[in-house]
């Protein structure tokens, strides 16, 4: 590990230094006798842009295809003036695993990087408060949520880990996707539903449904072969692996979204030359902004497309039939999330939860919890 760090950070830190040629200069020729013939000159160095190495969010994705990779690779030496130059690698494609990030992060090995909050579940569960299962129905209240909860969060990570939190990026809502008729969530009760969480696991129990741990790459797989018959996943992802075909249902309620925190180990983020520090905490919220809208996008066309809408435009046109929430679902996410998701969540994370939550969430919200026990 420690070689690694080593050989990481010499990549990393080694800057092209700037040189300018003097040039020599002579009285004209008819001012004064000739001088002996000098050497040419030596050619002047360009200085090379000082170049930062980032490891992204997931690949394939929108938000990174379309906002993340573009800003690192094009944008940043643009706004630079060319001072100032990045190379970015989506973390699954990078060779790092998901929940090592925060501690490479702390380490220093990746100076800078993209980590999924729900990958924090099992050391850190308190960190993913701000998405629970039921928490959010939809992005107006996610950003709510995020808002009581940024400043702990950003506090905790740079006093306990080393790490500047510099943005969080969602991606677009997770809904559930059936192979049989759907007329709302009480319908999932007996079915093996596909998700990806403990806080999932919690809500989909608490319908009666049966909960399969599934990874994103098995969700096909696990349908095709009636391991699951529903599954929990993105509005587009979903489209995109080919839901819109193997499942006929869909429902509207976002169970949860997908938060991301891109932060900077502190020591690589104080060395930064200090005009590279102000032009990212200037344009990284914009990217921020631009990553949120273009999941609330992603989120509509999502469900657009795999109804087979004539809005769609990016995804596969599907004919599937869309299950709006009703009045009587709606009353099952707040018991369930009241009753079962957050009860549950305190009492895996302990008290530190519990405290984290009533000082942040709860009280915007209107739900504190009680201790654990």
């Amino acid at each position: 590990m420690l070689r690694s760090r080593r050989s990481v950070m010499q990549r990393l830190g080694a800057r092209a230094a700037a040189a300018w040629a003097v040039l020599a200069c002579g009285l004209p020729a008819w001012a004064a006798p000739p001088a002996p013939a000098l050497p040419p000159a030596p050619p002047a160095v360009v200085a090379a842009p000082y170049k930062l190495r980032v490891v992204g969010g997931l690949a394939g994705i929108n938000q990174y295809t379309r906002q993340e990779e573009p800003f690192w690779s094009k944008e940043l030496k643009r706004l630079s003036g060319g001072r100032f130059d990045a190379e970015i690698v989506p973390f699954d494609r990078a060779g790092v695993p998901g929940s090592e990030m925060l501690r490479l992060l702390q380490l220093g090995v990746v100076p800078f990087g993209t980590t999924l909050m729900s990958s924090f579940t099992a050391q850190y569960p308190e960190y993913t408060a701000p998405d629970l299962a039921g928490l959010n129905p939809d992005i107006a209240t996610l950003k709510t949520t995020l808002a009581a909860f940024r400043p702990y969060l950003e506090k905790s990570l740079r006093d306990q880990h080393g790490v500047e939190a510099l943005a969080i990026y969602v991606y677009p809502a997770q809904v559930v996707f059936c192979k049989r008729p759907l007329r709302g969530l009480a319908d999932l009760a007996g079915r093996r539903t596909r998700v990806s969480s403990s806080t999932q696991a919690d809500f989909v129990g608490a319908l009666g449904g049966v909960p399969v741990l599934t990874s994103f790459a098995q969700i096909v797989p696990s349908l095709t072969e009636g391991n699951t018959e529903c599954a929990i996943t993105g509005t587009m992802s979903g489209n995109t692996l080919g839901l819109a075909t193997l499942t006929s249902h869909v429902h509207a309620l976002p169970v949860t979204w997908g938060l991301a925190v891109f932060g900077a180990n502190r020591a690589a983020w104080d060395s930064l030359p200090p005009e590279l520090r102000t032009l990212l905490r200037r344009e990284l919220p914009r990217l921020e902004a631009a990553i949120w809208q273009e999941s609330e996008r992603e989120t509509a066309e999502g469900m657009a497309c795999n109804r087979g809408d004539a809005s769609c435009t990016s995804g596969r046109k599907g004919k599937m039939v869309t299950v709006p929430v009703s009045a009587e679902d709606e009353r099952r996410r707040q018991e369930i999330l009241a009753s079962t998701v957050l009860p549950r969540w305190v009492q895996r994370c302990g008290v530190r939860c519990a405290q984290a939550w009533n000082q942040t969430i709860g009280p915007v919200r209107g739900l504190p919890v009680g201790s654990a026990k």
